[in-house]
């Protein structure tokens, strides 16, 4: 199947660095990136239970005139076809619609502020209603292109939890990287986790590719994240019990920010993961 990935590209530096990104994923997972460059600064998503307008800061709309052959060189620098998203339907002659027929989007940590507040620790309005919303997962790209050569999956228990452990394990059979599990223990032992997926159609697949499935008691998340490698991909569920409780709506998604330079490919409530 020919995943496609969308990506609203930022002629600047920084939209260079975030596009990188989004053409390393592609690539290592054999997906297309289609990006739309944007001609005004605001645009629609239409989800099956929202609208989202997302409100573009002028950095998106910067030397128009080159945008497009930028895109061009980065795409043949990647090895990858060129292909772009244009709107075919308006909500007002500046608010066009965009899509939600994806299979990935690619978000940098902020989409509707300035790039000179864009840091670590930070997380745009906009980008956690998407995640709220959108029907697949969204890659938080890092704050510089950063190569990743391994999967790691934040599993807290909850239903969505599970659906990260299929993306990342979707993502380290087309990529063909390790994959490890991280467990932060709150009142079940390790047992208790390893059950869930037990006599699933998960099971096999976990003995086949995750190499290590690593536990950590309440009081030790800093450590954990300290050992996650600093050039894997985060897989992680957006809300649901466990450890990662409304993660993307508290202070633990924050903190994760402000902790690891890594990559986060992130699927919400509505998203729906499959192996195939």
């Amino acid at each position: 199947m020919n995943y496609k990935l969308l990506h609203i590209f930022r002629n600047t530096p920084f939209g260079r660095e975030t596009f990188l990104q989004s053409l390393y994923f592609c690539k290592t997972i054999k997906a297309s990136p289609v990006v739309y460059i944007p001609k005004t600064d605001k645009f629609l998503m239409y989800f099956a239970n929202d609208v989202v307008q997302v409100n573009l800061d002028n950095s998106f709309l910067a030397f128009p005139d080159t945008a497009h052959e930028h895109v061009i060189s980065l795409f043949d620098q990647a090895g990858i076809p060129p292909r772009f998203y244009e709107p075919k339907n308006f909500t007002a002659s500046t608010l066009p619609d965009i899509s939600s027929q994806f299979d990935y989007m690619c978000s940098p940590r902020s989409i509707s502020d300035l790039s000179s507040k864009i840091s670590l620790g930070h997380l745009g309005p906009k980008v956690r209603r998407m995640i709220k919303q959108a029907t697949f997962p969204i890659l938080i790209a890092s704050p510089v292109f950063k190569p990743w050569k391994s999967i790691c999956v934040f599993f807290g228990g909850s239903a969505n939890a599970m659906n990260a452990l299929v993306l990342g394990l979707k993502i380290a059979i087309a990529s063909e990287f390790s994959l490890k599990i991280y467990t932060v223990l709150e009142n079940d032992n390790e047992e208790t986790y390893r059950n869930m997926v037990r006599g699933t159609d998960l099971e096999k697949l976990v003995e086949q590719y995750v190499d290590e499935w690593c536990f950590y008691e309440s009081s030790e998340f800093d450590r954990m994240l300290y050992d996650v490698p600093h050039d894997s991909l985060i897989v992680l569920g957006a809300y649901g019990h466990g450890v990662i409780k409304e993660i993307l709506l508290g202070s633990k998604m924050e903190h994760i920010q402000s902790t690891v330079t890594n990559n986060l490919l992130v699927t919400g409530p509505s998203c729906r993961i499959s192996l195939t």
